[in-house]
């Protein structure tokens, strides 16, 4: 029956994941964490890059390092208590933690896309304006970037996953995902407010249409003035660092335009549940490789962080 007193006597969900025998909860268990530490190793391997060696304290690969840091977060808000799922039989999260879960995954999201808009916005700086770049993209602006990036994305849900949150669960709590997200919570209301999702999905669409549009934007400027340099070696050098932005771009917004923009009604859970692995847990391992092996100074500072020689 329906909690007409509008308080929540769930107190706990159960999050199915990727359901299987023993064997294939072991070989998924397996795989996720050895994916999950080359993330980690690989993130934090940028971060201590840039830190060390002074020739990569510029705006652009700052930028880097602050993104690295995020997609350490982002897949740890995530990947331990799915690891932890895989090896347990009740499979189950309380319910504050799932909604912090919830707030988390969506925030480290949003500031994912602004991130990638600041970047988009960098290298449209360093290659359509060169001469004024050092005069506009100053350590105090790049700072500031930084910091509206991480406020705005963690603005961005805050107000629609609380209400969300206030919404009354009465049973069943059983979650057919890996983690908690807006579409399986509401389904699970037993009092669901229809305009609170639509709300939600409507800002979700917003934030990704128009960052998307913003940074295919940048890059088509771009890529007109890469066209007109006269040297090979400037054009290739050009194309290598945007390239390899581009990739994490098409790489992120693909699947979770597909998951938050498109209609996804006619997909089964089990195609939701890898398109969010994707973006989720596929991309953030990704980056390090991308970035790194398509960028000459990056890889120079990253053989010396291996090698344990610290640059002065």
């Amino acid at each position: 029956t329906m909690n007409k007193s509008g308080i929540s006597t769930v107190t706990q969900f159960v999050l199915l994941g990727f359901p299987g025998p023993w064997k294939i909860q072991i070989i998924l268990f397996s795989l996720i964490l050895l994916v999950y530490v080359l993330t980690l190793t690989g993130n934090m391997a940028i971060i201590c890059a840039v830190r060390w060696d002074h020739r990569l304290h510029t705006p652009m690969y700052v930028l880097l390092a602050n993104f690295s840091f995020l997609e350490i977060w982002y897949v740890t808000c995530t990947v331990p208590n799915m690891l932890v799922n895989f090896l347990s039989k009740t499979k189950t999260i309380s319910f504050s933690g799932c909604f912090t879960q919830f707030y988390f995954f969506f925030s480290l999201g949003t500031t994912e896309c602004f991130f990638l808009c600041v970047m988009a916005y960098d290298r449209y700086l360093a290659i359509c304006r060169p001469l004024h770049y050092a005069s506009i993209m100053t350590g105090q602006l790049c700072v500031i970037l930084v910091c509206l990036c991480w406020f705005i994305g963690f603005l961005g849900h805050a107000i629609t996953i609380f209400f969300i949150s206030q919404l009354p669960f009465c049973g069943p709590n059983i979650i057919d995902h890996f983690l908690c997200d807006v579409d399986p919570l509401m389904a699970l209301s037993c009092a669901p407010t229809p305009i609170i999702e639509h709300v939600f999905h409507f800002m979700s669409s917003l934030i990704i249409i128009l960052t998307i549009l913003y940074i295919l934007g940048s890059y088509a400027l771009v890529l007109r003035a890469v066209l007109q340099v006269p040297s090979s070696a400037g054009r290739q050098k050009a194309f290598s660092t945007c390239g390899s932005h581009l990739v994490v771009v098409s790489l992120f917004y693909g699947t979770i335009m597909v998951m938050y923009v498109s209609p996804t009604s006619g997909n089964s859970v089990a195609m939701h549940k890898i398109i969010t692995l994707i973006y989720s847990v596929v991309t953030p391992v990704l980056n390090p490789l991308i970035y790194s092996l398509r960028n000459r100074e990056m890889k120079f500072a990253l053989r010396q962080v291996i090698c344990g020689i610290r640059i002065i």
